[in-house]
């Protein structure tokens, strides 16, 4: 998959010559809503023999209006984002920097200098696209602005099994709340972060279980406090266990958020190591206990639950859809 970088003005000699079938999107998290907008432009594009592009953005288009006072938390950071457009079979990516001077672009404007720069010969986004001022740039008004130059296909709401839609806002929501089994099936695939293994306390290897401790990316959005059963990637390998995000409260009221993970039958020094973790059940809440003897005995009943858990996932993790 060839990925173009883009800082407007939009340099023609970065373009590939020839004809494409474009899909435009954001697309963050490429959940299942965004995989039927790019596989309807898959489908396009080899029927007319053509290459499938993306055009999406290396930024959320609100960081710039300072939208998210917070800072803004990604489903899928772009590696990542890269990673599961190339899994869906793009074949070129125009990674475009969302900057002020892009964002003042009237609708008309983009159209003539990106879409038909980009040699757009049929044009794919969701029904709820728009590409500047969303009420004059919206997917209804694009073959006004396309005036017969390429065609227009706007994908419908996808709900998947259920009545609402499948959206990045409503993925956010359920991971923030720790529902990582809801925001798996609208995702299409387990939900992964990041990290680095730092040094911890070393207080899990005292108690019996020995944990990793994972220093996440602050982009990256975490699942809500509690206990998971997980899968974390070191090397080529993956390796079951269970994952605690919370502050350690057994321990004291003024700790730092971590995300500490036991991994079963496993004995590595680890350090420094750049790791994946796949988010696959919500065990429990955080909770206190009355010192360390009451901990492991909830620890272990963790364990036994996230085994059994573990049983449930096929070898072979595949997409939902």
């Amino acid at each position: 998959m060839e990925v173009v970088r883009i800082h407007h003005p939009l340099q023609k000699e970065l373009v590939p010559t020839g004809p494409v079938v474009l899909a435009m999107g954001f697309f963050d998290g490429v959940h299942r809503g965004h995989q039927q907008v790019i596989n309807t432009a898959k489908k396009i594009a080899e029927q007319e023999d053509l290459p499938l592009a993306v055009l999406t953005y290396d930024h959320a288009p609100g960081i710039v209006y300072q939208q998210y006072p917070g800072g803004f938390k990604y489903l899928s950071t772009t590696p990542r984002k890269l990673d599961l457009l190339k899994q869906l079979g793009v074949d070129l990516v125009y990674l475009v920097s969302f900057t002020s001077s892009f964002a003042s672009l009237s609708p008309q404007e983009f159209v003539d200098q990106y879409l038909i720069g980009f040699h757009a010969k049929t044009v794919v986004a969701g029904f709820d696209h728009t590409y500047g001022k969303a009420a004059v740039a919206t997917m209804a008004r694009l073959p006004e602005y396309a005036n017969s130059r390429f065609n227009v296909i706007t994908v419908p709401k996808f709900t998947g099994n259920g009545n609402h839609k499948i959206g990045s806002r409503v993925i956010r929501k359920a991971i923030d709340q720790g529902n990582v089994e809801l925001a798996n099936q609208m995702l299409g695939y387990y939900y992964t972060t990041t990290g680095i293994v730092v040094h911890g306390l070393a207080r899990g290897r005292t108690l019996g279980f020995p944990t990793i401790n994972v220093e996440t990316p602050e982009s990256e959005r975490l699942p809500g406090i509690g206990v998971y059963t997980v899968q974390v990637q070191i090397g080529q390998e993956w390796y079951g266990g269970m994952a605690s995000v919370g502050h350690n409260i057994t321990f004291g009221d003024q700790n730092k958020l971590t995300v500490e993970i036991y991994l079963f039958d496993f004995d590595q020094l680890v350090y420094g190591e750049e790791v994946r973790v796949r988010w696959f059940y919500y065990q429990r809440g955080e909770m206190k206990f009355n010192g360390a003897d009451e901990l492991v005995d909830q620890m272990k009943q963790d364990e036994q639950l996230a085994r059994q858990n573990l049983q449930k996932i096929a070898p072979s993790i595949k997409w939902l859809i």
